[in-house]
């Protein structure tokens, strides 16, 4: 079951495989607003978490893909107490672990040390014999580098440490139901967001890939496929059945559709559930 952690009405994929899932099998695309762990400063390109649109995130929890989830709080364990309790033991369990990576890491190092210098021995022992020859003194036969027996430091500050990118929880995760409105899911009951959620899983049965279309000024881009390998073919406008559409408006939307080469979708929910659409493109003069 995927897990989607809410965090103030917004959605969020933090496990890489979950995550890769939803696009792979279930064309829900999302968006990824983390940083990189090895390049933490830039916003050029971004990493887990991904975060989904409430329409995506209805849609996994309409066929039963996913599961609404938050992490324990404060309140939830008791004013931070039980958080107090287990606070100490997670510090011992993570110093014990560095410690074991960093004996593992010490091994590893002084035995490719060790194999390292075996294949040098010679080729060290005659320079130093030359050099010896060269200063014209005498002394001690030379050891072999290998026979030396100098110990091998690792300083701590230069073991390799992981860097998780997926949260560890300090307690059972909560279950959000997302039936009910609440703060962390809004979108309950609410006119706009099922109406926007009819339009969005019709699109999304009729085989295409749907995202975000805020940075063209619409509610839903639709591609005809994976994104990363299509350009979008509509802008989708979302509009109540009822509600009147100015012609200023009818004639901006045309006008950007013509601007960004894509047709726009005016959509709407009839009565009965169906989604009817309505698209507009500038003829070009004959």
């Amino acid at each position: 079951m995927i897990r989607i952690y809410l965090l103030e009405g917004k959605a969020f994929v933090w496990n890489y495989a979950d995550a890769r899932r939803i696009r792979e099998e279930h064309r829900i695309v999302g968006v990824l607003v983390g940083a990189l762990p090895r390049k933490p400063r830039q916003n050029v390109r971004l990493g887990l978490p991904l975060e989904l649109l409430p329409e995506e995130v209805r849609l996994l929890l309409d066929k039963g893909l996913a599961t609404l989830v938050r992490s324990p709080t404060s309140q939830s364990l008791g004013h931070g107490k039980n958080q107090d309790a287990l606070a100490p033991e997670k510090v011992v369990a993570y110093e014990q672990e560095l410690e074991e990576s960093y004996q593992e890491q010490l091994r590893l190092s002084a035995e490719q040390k060790k194999t390292t210098l075996e294949s040098l021995a010679d080729h060290i022992t005659q320079g130093r014999a030359k050099k010896w020859q060269r200063k014209g003194e005498g002394g001690e036969p030379l050891k072999r580098p290998a026979e030396s027996g100098s110990c091998f430091v690792l300083p701590r500050e230069s073991m390799m440490i992981q860097l998780p990118t997926e949260r560890t929880q300090i307690a059972q995760e909560e279950t959000v139901d997302w039936h009910v409105a609440s703060q962390l899911w809004p979108y309950a009951g609410q006119e706009h967001h099922e109406m926007h959620y009819s339009i969005f899983r019709d699109l999304w049965e009729r085989g295409y890939y749907v995202t975000t279309g805020s940075k063209f000024g619409g509610d839903f881009l639709v591609y005809p496929g994976d994104p990363m390998r299509f350009h979008a073919h509509y802008i989708a406008l979302c509009f109540s059945k009822d509600a009147p559409i100015s012609l200023c408006d009818i004639i901006s939307a045309g006008r950007l559709g013509t601007n960004v080469k894509k047709t726009v979708l005016l959509c709407s929910v009839e009565q009965e559930g169906t989604v009817a659409y309505t698209s507009l493109q500038w003829s070009g003069m004959q």
